[in-house]
């Protein structure tokens, strides 16, 4: 009953705002963001000049515009903040990954012929949590012991229930005592640098077990890679990478006949056990769970489709600590930390960063700022540079498509046969929905994304 009122607000001022003149060019505009649940407004203007004229060929002004601003999409990356604009990022990176596996979009399609893998490298223990477990799938007690043991705090070290994968216990400590939170944190918060370590030690471990020098591994061998993090329950990250083996000249070039999956599996474990970040008065390396699968143009009994490890890698690109337990905003001051709707042990890393973050040790790492994402401040997507294809290369060609049906739309040429000269002028005015609008805004969102599932089924269908 508590939600009628509010629903039927919701509607009421959905229905006053349709009413409005300016509605109609209001819609366009929000359909073109995709449905952006907290669009940016601005004012200004662009005008197009004729380079070797100086003839004006187009005049856009927000001020001629009925709503008085245009809007234009937030571009955020997280769906807990922007259903549409994450989608848009999840499809970017999911061609981002197939084109260096199977090439197009500028990568050559003799890429597929490339060994290549789909690791994943884990943290270490911190102490035990609850977790889901199964086997054939069937579903196994959490952690089954014996005697019923307790850890010195008194607490059960064992646990034979048997959680589901929503099981809200999945990632809690058994113990919050033993369990060393002050590991974590800074196992989060120095995971960037275990991974630029690991990429920038991995050519010097496939020299030494091939037999050559680093100069003359240049000479043959060039290694790509595209890596995504991941939270998982406990809320400590993890990478998944799909590491390349090309030719020194990159994709378009084929590796010597010794590179092989097996040789980069080997060098994957060894360089990987050789890395460590030592902080104050511990060590920090990699955990002993490093899980490495060939990827096959097609699926395999041992290994993963080229499809599968894209779908896989875009589907976390979108995703950031709030599947941990977490929240996906800043947090400005630690009275707000008891407030806050997460987990408990969320709240306790929480905690954590901040008590932290004032020790003169830790002074260098901004682990307050980073507190909402349990201390990890790294790119949640990176990859090398001759793996495949950019984003921003991406974006620009959705540019260059919209802006060539937008010439359409007014009567000019599709294609624009002088070279022009543009100047623009933009001016923030606000973000987010205002009065009545998010009813329209999500509407436009869920047709648009029907409107892309029906056409994925349709390729699938009809590949040709």
């Amino acid at each position: 009953m508590s939600e009628r009122p509010s629903f039927s607000a919701g509607i009421v001022a959905a229905a006053q705002r349709a009413e409005m003149p300016d509605f109609p060019r209001w819609q366009q505009m929000v359909r073109a963001t995709g449905g952006c649940a907290q669009p940016i407004r601005l004012h200004g203007e662009r005008v197009t000049l004729d380079a070797g004229t100086g003839e004006v060929l187009d005049v856009y002004r927000t001020a001629d515009e009925p709503t008085g601003y245009l809007l234009t999409a937030c571009g955020n990356r997280r769906a807990s903040r922007c259903p549409a604009c994450s989608e848009v990022y999840r499809d970017d990176t999911y061609h981002l990954i197939l084109s260096g596996l199977r090439g197009g979009k500028g990568v050559p399609e003799d890429v597929n012929a490339h060994p290549r893998v789909f690791a994943t490298f884990t943290a270490p223990s911190f102490g035990a949590v609850h977790a889901h477990r199964e086997r054939d799938g069937k579903a196994l007690p959490c952690r089954a012991r014996r005697d019923n043991p307790l850890c010195e705090h008194g607490r059960r070290e064992g646990c034979g229930a048997r959680h589901d994968r929503d099981d809200p216990q999945v990632g809690q400590p058994l113990c919050v005592d033993c369990y060393d939170y002050r590991g974590a944190v800074l196992w989060n918060a120095h995971a960037g640098e275990l991974w630029r370590r690991l990429t920038q030690g991995l050519p010097a471990v496939f020299a030494r077990l091939v037999g050559v020098s680093r100069t003359e591994l240049r000479r043959h061998l060039r290694l790509s890679y595209a890596k995504v993090a991941e939270y998982q329950a406990r809320g400590l990250v993890h990478f998944h990478a799909v590491i390349r083996l090309d030719g020194p000249d990159g994709p378009g070039d084929a590796p010597p006949h010794w590179a092989t999956v097996p040789l980069l599996d080997r060098a994957l474990h060894e360089a990987a056990g050789q890395v460590a970040v030592p902080v104050s008065d511990a060590v920090l390396g990699w955990g002993e769970q490093i899980d490495v699968r060939p990827v096959y143009v097609a699926a395999d009994l041992e290994g993963m489709s080229d499809q599968r490890v894209a779908s896989y890698v875009a589907k976390y690109a979108t995703k950031g600590a709030e599947s941990a337990g977490t929240v996906d905003r800043p947090i400005r001051h630690a009275w707000e930390i008891s407030r806050l709707e997460v987990t408990e042990h969320a709240r306790r890393m929480i905690y954590t960063c901040f008590s932290l973050g004032d020790l003169p040790q830790y002074r260098h790492l901004p682990l307050r700022q980073w507190a909402h994402m349990l201390g990890y401040r790294g790119h949640f997507s990176t990859k090398s540079r001759l793996y495949s294809v950019t984003l921003g290369d991406l974006r620009q060609a959705r540019a260059n498509h919209r802006a060539k049906e937008a010439r359409e739309l007014i009567g000019l040429p599709a294609v624009v046969e002088r070279e022009t000269v543009t100047h623009q002028e933009w001016r923030y005015a606000g973000s987010g929905h205002r009065h009545g609008e998010h009813f329209w805004a999500e509407h436009a969102r869920q047709r648009i994304a029907t409107a892309r599932r029906i056409a994925r089924e349709r390729e699938r269908r009809d590949p040709a």
